[in-house]
């Protein structure tokens, strides 16, 4: 039998991110599970080239803002959408978006994964996607879980 304790939920804090949620909802009340979710935060700071001159002050202060942003967030949706899961946990950290989901699957002992295919990085040109069905990141994940994932696909809304 099969056992759903803990959900996690990556997001981007994008739009397609946020059309995982209903299943983590229904999933989460059906099973009685907790809901993790996480938002990773890129280094600022392996692209301080692209920031020209920028001061690590600076860097720091931005990335902390991202932080931030991304903390204020998360607790919204906690608020708003998530108040009929027994549990919910948050959690922003700073690294590789795929890496970093992985590790929290590793460690956390997550027993399912639900996620957008795609959230930021989906390219697309006429509304048509121009490379592949899933973004970087989530095939990433997809490839890599110990846990099992759950992927939702944005463009087709239920």
């Amino acid at each position: 039998m099969m056992q759903i304790k803990k959900i996690l939920w990556p997001t981007d804090l994008s739009e397609n991110a946020a059309y995982a949620l209903p299943y983590v909802t229904s999933l989460s009340e059906k099973y009685q599970a907790e809901v993790h979710l996480i938002f990773v935060v890129e280094d600022v700071h392996q692209f301080d080239h692209f920031y020209g001159d920028a001061s690590l002050s600076f860097l720091k202060e931005f990335q902390q803002r991202i932080i931030r942003k991304g903390e204020e967030y998360l607790d919204r949706i906690c608020a708003r959408t998530l108040s009929g899961c027994p549990l919910y946990k948050k959690h922003v950290v700073v690294g590789d978006p795929a890496h970093e989901i992985l590790e929290y699957i590793y460690e956390g002992k997550m027993d399912l994964v639900v996620m957008a295919t795609h959230g930021h990085g989906k390219e697309t040109h006429g509304g048509e996607m121009r490379h592949f069905p899933f973004g970087s990141v989530s095939e990433k994940v997809i490839r890599n879980s110990p846990a099992p994932v759950l992927a939702v696909n944005p463009d087709r809304k239920a």
